[in-house]
């Protein structure tokens, strides 16, 4: 498979999406967006609030990402995204066809993943709304091609995976070493 255009990072909130996808671009030199910066402010006080987003609430955030994804595509600019993309159609909306869209799907358990929400400060996405999140998702299915990593693993590691499947090293080379 050829190397993508863009990677997003995808999961629950509290897997490390933000984490992993900031730390990937800087890792290959590509553009970082935070998908939670394309919310309108009524969706972000709605989940402030501990009210879950409908499909008509994600839609106008989803066209949101995948025109600014459009916008790295015609400036020439690969790009990484931490991007929740919960259900197959929301994955869908975002990559508009584009077969170099490629997602890295962060896995983890309810319970650490509440673990990390309880633990974390200065985020409107309260640990109520977990569930609904894990309600709502589907796991990529094979025939989309992600990347399916373990959130549980040290973030070094998670980036060094997802960089070397989607990149991998030139024959006779070793990931890692120049």
């Amino acid at each position: 498979m050829d190397p993508p255009f863009a990677i997003i990072v995808m999961g629950v909130s509290g897997c490390g999406k933000s984490t992993i996808g900031s730390r990937l671009a800087t890792r290959l030199g590509w553009t970082f967006a935070e998908a939670d910066r394309f919310h309108s402010p009524a969706n972000v006080e709605k989940m402030r609030s501990g009210i879950a987003l409908t499909d008509d609430d994600r839609g106008p955030w989803l066209d949101a990402i995948a025109d600014w994804l459009q916008s790295q595509r015609s400036a020439g600019r690969p790009c990484v995204v931490a991007c929740s993309a919960l259900r197959r159609i929301y994955r869908e909306r975002l990559a508009r066809g584009q077969d170099d869209v490629r997602f890295a799907y962060l896995e983890g358990s309810f319970d650490t993943i509440a673990g990390r929400i309880a633990g974390r400060s200065g985020h409107y996405m309260p640990l109520s709304l977990l569930e609904s999140q894990f309600r709502t998702l589907e796991a990529p299915a094979a025939d989309e091609h992600a990347i399916v990593i373990s959130s549980e693993l040290r973030a070094d590691e998670i980036v060094e995976a997802i960089a070397t499947t989607v990149i991998p090293a030139p024959a006779g080379t070793q990931p890692g070493i120049s």
